[in-house]
């Protein structure tokens, strides 16, 4: 009886495709957008097509290793001096007010229409070759289906998430701080969450750049003094020492 080969098949051509269409075949409408970049395949789908997504991916298309899963918020960031955030913003005259239109949201490859994402990595370790899947959530009350059911590895991403966006995730297990105390209130990765260091001076700060203090600014440290370079006439003659000690 002979082992069962270990070796990779060979790529199909247009691997990506065949995903793409398997993903379509299943969820039909629910495939909202899709988009190759780098060579590297995105699809963003209906969050009530997650769980279903997924369960293609691992079951049906060979996408079997879990990578990751995490969260976006899309919201251009408010304020942050020295980076333009607005489209469309434009300087005024010296003395003026800034003049800025309302930020234009912006939501990467394969689109999106919420501030909210979540996304995950599958990837076919025999094919070698994965695919992104991104999810909309609603806006006031981002929720999505768990996929813990799926793949084990996702209960740590999933509460990583819920703790640093917000994000709940129905059927989860037991959803709780990772990093976080029990009472800490708000999401510390939306961009919206207060930061003490944006309160106490501007963000990021590369406008108000700290000066080098004079006895450590590298400009006003004096030059190293030429090396002394013995006089040849003084230099003794190893070989003239050796025979007048032989002497």
């Amino acid at each position: 009886m002979t082992a069962p080969s270990t070796e990779a098949p060979a790529l199909e051509a247009g691997h990506h495709e065949r995903i793409l269409d398997g993903l379509r075949r299943r969820l039909g409408d629910a495939v909202l957008d899709s988009a190759l970049e780098r060579n590297d395949l995105w699809v963003r789908v209906d969050r009530s097509a997650w769980h279903k997504a997924v369960e293609t991916c691992k079951r049906r298309l060979g996408l079997t290793f879990f990578s990751f899963l995490s969260g976006i918020d899309w919201a251009p960031a408010p304020g942050l001096s020295g980076e333009r955030t607005f489209k469309g913003e434009e300087e005024a005259d010296e003395g003026d007010a800034t003049v800025a239109e309302v930020p234009e949201l912006r939501t990467g490859i394969a689109g999106g229409d919420t501030r909210f994402q979540v996304f995950a990595r599958l990837y076919d370790v025999r094919r070698h070759v994965g695919v992104t899947l991104k999810a909309d959530l609603d806006d006031s009350d981002p929720r999505i289906d768990t996929v813990t059911d799926l793949f084990r590895g996702a209960d740590w991403h999933e509460r990583e998430t819920w703790e640093m966006f917000g994000f709940g995730f129905d059927g989860h297990p037991g959803l709780r701080h990772l990093y976080l105390p029990g009472e800490f209130e708000g999401h510390p990765l939306r961009k919206d969450f207060p930061l003490l260091s944006r309160e106490v001076k501007p963000w990021p700060g590369l406008v108000n750049v700290e000066q080098i203090p004079a006895h450590l600014d590298p400009k006003n440290k004096p030059a190293d003094p030429a090396p002394e370079v013995a006089d040849p006439a003084e230099v003794a003659d190893p070989a003239a020492s050796t025979e007048q000690v032989a002497e």
